[in-house]
């Protein structure tokens, strides 16, 4: 399953840096993730400071 980002993000973009295969980009009120593009690996969990992404 894809991750998806919660409102607790803080748009400071450490997990679109973090992403392996470019699946995050910036939204209007904080970086979402393209579902499609998400291998589920986590990497975008470990690099956030206040844990914004989570599992589906």
């Amino acid at each position: 399953m894809a991750y998806i980002i919660s409102d607790d993000c803080i748009s400071c973009g450490a997990c679109a840096s973090g992403c392996p295969v470019e699946a995050i980009s910036e939204g209007d009120n904080k970086y979402v993730i393209d579902g499609n593009t998400c291998i589920d690996c986590g990497a975008c969990g470990d690099v956030c400071p206040v844990g914004a992404p989570k599992a589906e």
